[in-house]
């Protein structure tokens, strides 16, 4: 899996509970997939936790939709928004 420095050296910093297999599983089968004005595309998928708790996971790539650039627990998103 391809990612940008700052995901490497500030997100799994912040968030080391995130398994970048997860990143590469939502990036794969995503529930939801949205362009941002800067061309970056965001991507909505569903993991399980290892407590077995399910979260939604956001995962920010580049406009290549390949790199990774960002990742986190998004507790706002509702599966029936468009």
């Amino acid at each position: 899996m391809k990612t940008t420095h700052y995901f490497d050296e500030q997100v799994m910093r912040k968030r080391p509970y995130i398994e970048r297999s997860w990143c590469a599983d939502v990036i794969a089968a995503p529930l939801r997939r949205e362009v941002q004005p800067d061309g970056r595309i965001r991507f909505w998928g569903e993991v399980t936790r290892p407590e077995g708790e399910s979260r939604i996971l956001r995962v920010v790539t580049l406009a290549d939709g390949v790199t990774v650039h960002n990742a986190f627990f998004d507790r706002r998103f509702r599966k029936e928004m468009p």
